[in-house]
């Protein structure tokens, strides 16, 4: 797409035309060598010899699946042998990997192509069983039956996640090109879906103006959404492609700028974005040659109900953010507003990047938690079972969201394992954070909120698709638990309770007196019957209840004192069970409070630069609506 600038014609990718073309300041190259040395803790950046693993492993990986091709072509159709050896096959890498922005011990994605006379039941059958004779393969497991069928291994310390495509081809050149759509004719739609993680990938790489700013800024964001926990397209919020588009729009709009100007951007654009507005690389095709469903909200009123869409650069474009919730759009929006706000007290020198890449204060920002265990008797069945416990999990989160007594149900994508022995050796956890409000009018002292159908329902399902796809194993196990904040030590280790703790105090001391703290601003603004109003003596309401979360961590705030029973369980593991209706219950005590929420709009920040970018989101989707 061609812009005029200085009076130069010059080439921009996107659906508009850069923001700014400012080069980078003293400052901004100052604050981005900085950034790459708060990057160092976190391993991020591989060695030499670890990269060298990995080009081995992959090296490995290639040739074992060139030999398999070879194989399963001896054992079909009398091919003869002279033209066994001309079918070739390859195995190509896509993801966080192929963008160069993987991290240490990371796993790698990747794509084995196969020309048309070899089944995608071969992949699944004879390629697995050929895997599992490997000396250097541990932790091998097939999920055939998910969107995207994939085999999960570790080859040689190196964990890798292989797809399947079948091309309508002959054979596979060593110099293919899958970023060509015609490759695309006549095949099926679990090949394509396969093909779109590799097609994705390269689009993105073809369409930002500088790779290796892309990436280090990439590289911040991504440590950033996995430390505030909010990085996980299974748990509805958003996975390492939807991050790098959001990244790779910044780098578009500011096509010049130093990494820590983009990381700056980017917070500012998104703390402002307004969703459902989708986030585009470059326009939607106006053709459909092939049939494949594309996203399209102008054409399929389906796509309209998205609530946070980004869209994938290459054909056929999907949503990446299908699972995403209202919960969870609300939690990633506060977490922007946030890292806004901390980024811009580090221009003006006011604080470190190692605060933006502090760890999420999740077990002390609510009074009320539900753990959901997964548990096998067997490793390989606990391995399978906690990958589909974990892929249910958003499903749970939905029937809390539709419970109209609840505010905000916040997952957190880290499970955490057995805290004693008693727990078991396979078995791992998740904590589902809960904001409680009467949101109904005429509700009286001492309502009831009954959760048992919210969880029951969400068991059984999980119980009756295992059991539907041949997945159930005797002894597999989901059990769900209502938790106080005060008994959260029985269930995580104290040392990420007392890291959180910490950390609250420390930023109420950085933040209270803060003018840019957009977040804190929108909690003032917004504060009139919530939970941040109980004060016991007529006190400032706000730090009243700040006061009470940063100096008293582990307190319950009376004003939502729970009655649930202390070990509510509700157990999926022969069959569905009967639940006591008064277990999962939540007894209001004033009907006149409701929970603060965590979101906010809050006052938006100034750009550091002159220009004003108010309209950044309208000047962005006026290609699309137009």
């Amino acid at each position: 797409m061609a812009h005029e600038y200085g009076g130069q014609n010059k080439q921009y990718t996107g659906v508009t035309g850069p923001l700014s073309l400012a080069e980078p300041k003293q400052q901004d190259l100052e604050l981005t060598e900085k950034l790459v040395e708060a990057l160092q803790p976190h391993n991020v950046f591989e060695s030499e010899a670890e990269l060298n693993h990995r080009l081995e492993v992959l090296s490995k990986v290639n040739e074992l699946m060139r030999s398999w091709i070879k194989d399963v072509s001896r054992q079909k159709n009398n091919i003869p042998e002279n033209l066994i050896d001309t079918f070739g096959g390859k195995v190509f890498t896509f993801g966080s990997y192929r963008m160069g922005v993987h991290t240490k011990g990371a796993d790698i994605d990747t794509l084995c192509v196969a020309p048309r006379h070899v089944e995608r039941s071969d992949f699944f059958k004879s390629f697995f069983e050929l895997l599992k004779t490997q000396a250097e393969v541990k932790d091998l497991r097939a999920v055939e039956e998910a969107f995207v069928p994939v085999i999960k291994v570790e080859f040689d310390g190196i964990e890798l996640d292989m797809v399947f495509a079948r091309l309508a081809l002959p054979t596979i050149p060593e110099d293919i090109n899958l970023r060509d759509e015609s490759l695309l004719k006549n095949l099926d739609d679990k090949s394509v879906r396969s093909l779109n993680g590799i097609r994705v990938t390269d689009e993105i790489l073809h369409l930002v103006p500088n790779q290796e700013n892309f990436r280090m800024t990439l590289r911040a964001i991504k440590l950033w959404a996995k430390k505030k926990g909010i990085y996980s397209n299974a748990l509805g919020y958003l996975g390492g492609v939807s991050w790098a588009m959001l990244v790779a729009r910044v780098c578009q709009l500011y096509p010049k700028a130093a990494p820590a100007t983009i990381v700056h951007r980017f917070f500012l654009v998104y703390s402002k974005w307004d969703w459902p507005s989708p986030v585009l690389l470059k326009p939607l095709d106006t053709e459909n040659k092939l049939g494949y469903p594309v996203w399209d909200s102008r054409i399929n009123p389906a796509d309209r109900f998205h609530l946070m869409p980004i869209i994938t650069p290459a054909y056929p474009q999907q949503n990446s953010t299908y699972n995403v919730t209202q919960s969870t759009r609300t939690i990633i929006m506060d977490e922007f507003l946030e890292g806004l706000n901390v980024v811009t007290l580090i221009y003006e020198g006011r604080e470190e990047w190692a605060r933006l890449f502090e760890r999420s204060d999740f077990f002390h920002k609510y009074k009320h938690y539900i753990v959901v265990k997964a548990s096998a008797e067997e490793e390989d069945h606990y391995l399978e079972w906690k990958g589909y416990v974990e892929s249910k999990i958003r499903l749970l989160v939905g029937n809390l969201e539709r419970n109209p007594n609840i505010k905000l149900a916040h997952i957190m994508p880290t499970s955490y394992g057995p805290v004693n022995e008693s727990e078991g050796q396979y078995m791992c956890k998740w904590f589902i954070g809960l904001v409680f409000g009467i949101v109904y009018q005429g509700a009286q002292s001492g309502t009831n909120v009954d959760l048992t159908y919210d969880i029951q329902s969400f068991s059984d399902v999980v119980h009756k698709q295992a059991i539907h796809i041949n997945l159930y194993k005797e002894g597999m196990r989901v059990e769900i638990q209502y938790v106080k904040k005060k008994n959260l030590c029985e269930y995580v280790p104290a040392s990420i309770l007392n890291q959180g703790r910490v950390k609250r105090r420390e930023r109420h001391d950085s933040f209270k007196n803060t003018s840019g703290n957009a977040r804190r601003q929108s909690t003032e603004k917004g504060s009139t019957g919530s939970a941040a109003s109980v004060s016991a003596a007529g006190k400032s309401e706000l730090d009243v209840e700040q006061s009470k979360v940063y100096e008293a961590g582990e307190e319950d705030d009376t004003s939502q004192e729970s009655s649930f029973d202390t070990h509510p369980t509700v157990v999926a593991s022969n069959g569905p069970v009967t639940t006591d209706s008064e277990s999962m219950q939540w007894v209001s005590e004033d009907p006149s409070i409701s929970a603060a929420s965590v979101g906010g709009t809050g006052k938006e920040e100034e750009d550091l630069e002159d220009k004003s970018e108010h309209n950044v989101v309208e000047y962005f989707y006026k290609a699309y609506i137009n």
